[in-house]
């Protein structure tokens, strides 16, 4: 984890005499579905964006699925919650994760942390900066679930919290997951994703645009 500071560099006489360019700051959620196998393109793909910023919040479960080695930006998970913090005056992560972003995007979004997110349930640095989030700034979800959970009814229900809160569902697709199954419940597609963050960022008014 680097070291996290809400403040930002002091201005040089050299610095001063341009514009610094805005930077629009993606927070990216992984969660346990095997579709976190594709984190590293994502990443990939989301830094192809002009003017973005990317930072990666992990469950521990996510972890089984990809190479910390292969992610090129900074990644935090729930042991850098309690070492960041050692006493009253210390920063809190989890605001600090949600006060750094203009966008959060959790993909994949697995069924467990579906069911806590939709209940209020933050158990986890992942889950903190969502139920802290704020609701001025947008949210994107990617579900990814085995068809079987994909179909169950209480999953529809907890989609539709999600939407109600205000959150943005990039919708799950058909195909043949890996436990062989074939059906609904597999992540959107990497580039279907970026599109999405893309325009959003798009439309964000950045200096550097106006």
């Amino acid at each position: 984890m680097e070291p996290f500071s809400r403040l930002e560099p002091k201005a040089t006489a050299e610095t001063s005499l341009c514009v610094p360019e805005k930077k629009f700051r993606v927070l990216v959620g992984v969660t346990g579905s095997v579709a976190a196998l594709k984190l590293p393109l994502l990443i990939s793909e989301l830094l192809k964006i002009p003017g973005l910023e990317v930072k990666v919040v992990t469950t521990e479960r996510a972890k089984h699925f990809y190479n910390p080695q292969e992610i090129p930006v900074p990644l935090y998970s729930d042991e850098d919650e309690w070492q960041l913090w050692k006493g009253r005056l210390d920063p809190v992560l989890h605001i600090e994760l949600r006060r750094w972003a203009d966008l959060m995007l959790v993909a994949p979004l697995d069924a467990n942390t579906l069911a806590k997110l939709a209940t209020g349930i933050c158990d986890n640095l992942l889950t903190c900066v969502i139920r802290a989030w704020d609701l001025r700034k947008p949210l994107l979800f990617c579900p990814a679930m085995n068809t079987a959970m994909w179909e169950h009814p209480i999953t529809a229900q907890q989609v539709e919290q999600l939407k109600g809160f205000g959150y943005t569902e990039i919708p799950c697709v058909v195909k043949k997951l890996v436990c062989g199954d074939e059906g609904r419940g597999a992540m959107a597609e990497v580039w279907t994703i970026a599109e999405s963050v893309r325009r959003i960022v798009e439309e964000w008014d950045l200096p550097a645009q106006s």
